[in-house]
């Protein structure tokens, strides 16, 4: 009886013990699967092309692939961002089967000078120069020294340098509330979410080639600008 007992005991405790590293390795993957959706940039990048039209945006990608969604959703909840026009450069989110989009952004539109009046006395005007290639300036900023910019997962991040001593790059994240011809809005990611209101620069004339075949005038509108 007693060696019955010794026997369901030890089933009890190897029961246990072999449950134990069962449950880490099933929290482990979960973790490895969020941290590499966080360093993943899910988003699909290339030009709109000729199958565009109001509710659908065609694009075809960096490599090669032509796609083609609808943007009814994502414009119901103001997230096509700069509208679309043939040749524009598109950074889309789509959701898993990519027949729909969740938000587009039209890089071609973000491209050129974005200013604000001063945050700390109104004097003049400061802001960020935003080039192609990821190229980034700083506009009559002197404590701030903008570096490059990207967009990922559907945000926009700048690297810069603070004139503080410390040549240190900093990486900041913010959210695109609004982007038109002339308004960019952003809300910082971090724990403040301060919004800056920009716009383009007072007299300032862009070309196509400033950006990229978007033309900025005072009747400009882009062929589907939601």
């Amino acid at each position: 009886m007693k060696k019955s007992i010794f026997a369901i005991a030890i089933a009890i405790i190897t029961s246990v013990i072999s449950c134990g590293p069962k449950g880490s390795q099933t929290n482990n993957t979960s973790n490895e699967e969020k941290t590499d959706y966080v360093l993943r940039d899910t988003a699909i990048y290339g030009f709109c092309a000729e199958g565009s039209a109001m509710n659908t945006l065609q694009i075809i990608t960096d490599g090669g692939d032509t796609i083609t969604v609808s943007t009814t959703k994502a414009n119901d909840k103001g997230r096509v961002l700069g509208g679309y026009a043939i040749g524009d450069e598109i950074a889309l989110l789509a959701n898993a089967d990519t027949t729909q989009a969740i938000s587009v952004i039209n890089k071609s539109m973000l491209n050129g000078d974005w200013v604000m009046p001063n945050p700390m006395d109104g004097s003049n005007e400061t802001g960020v120069r935003i080039l192609r290639g990821g190229v980034a300036e700083s506009i009559d900023q002197s404590t701030i020294v903008y570096k490059s910019w990207r967009l990922f997962n559907g945000k926009l991040q700048f690297t810069l340098t603070r004139e503080d001593g410390i040549d240190m790059e900093e990486l900041i994240t913010y959210d695109i509330i609004k982007l038109t011809a002339t308004e960019l809005v952003l809300k910082s990611t971090d724990e403040e979410q301060e919004t800056f209101e920009y716009t383009r620069p007072a007299g300032e004339e862009y070309t196509e080639e400033d950006l990229n075949g978007v033309v900025i005038d005072e009747g400009y509108d882009d062929e589907y600008n939601m």
